[in-house]
C-alpha cells in the first residue's frame, strides 16, 4: 500500500483526491483553498465501513513516514469507531489498562523468535 500524503508530496498529485471519508471542516478548508468539496453524508453500517478504510489508510501513511501526526490521525479514527461501537474512551482506556497490568505493556522491547513446547 502506498501513502497517498507522500506519493501527493513528491508529485503535487494525489489518486485519492475524491471518493474517501474526510474530516468534517474539510469543505470548509477546500473553500479556502478556492475550491468545492462535492461531499454527502455517510451514517450507519457505511460510515463504520469508510472509517475502517480511513484507519487502513492512516495506518499506511504513518508506516512510511513514521510521523507523530499520523498517530493523532489513527487516534481520531478510533474515537470516531469507539463512539459508533456505543462505547468510550474511557471504557476503552480502562480496556487496556486492564490488559496492561495483566500482560504487560510494549515497553520493555520483548520480541518473540518462537514458543517451543517443555519436554
Amino acid at each position: 500500500m502506498t501513502c497517498n500524503r507522500a506519493k501527493r508530496d513528491s508529485d503535487d498529485t494525489d489518486f485519492r483526491e475524491s471518493q474517501k471519508l474526510v474530516r468534517d471542516r474539510f469543505p470548509e478548508w477546500m473553500e479556502t483553498q478556492g475550491k468545492r468539496a462535492v461531499v454527502w453524508k455517510l451514517s450507519g453500517r457505511r460510515l463504520v465501513e469508510a472509517l475502517k478504510e480511513k484507519l487502513v489508510e492512516e495506518t499506511a501513511e504513518y508506516l512510511e513516514s513514521g510521523s507523530a501526526e499520523e498517530l493523532a490521525d489513527i487516534l481520531e479514527v478510533v474515537r470516531a469507531l469507539i463512539e459508533r461501537s456505543g462505547s468510550s474512551m474511557e471504557a476503552l482506556s480502562k480496556s487496556a489498562e486492564e490488559k496492561r497490568s495483566v500482560r504487560g505493556a510494549y515497553e520493555s522491547g520483548i520480541f518473540l523468535e518462537r514458543v517451543e513446547r517443555e519436554k
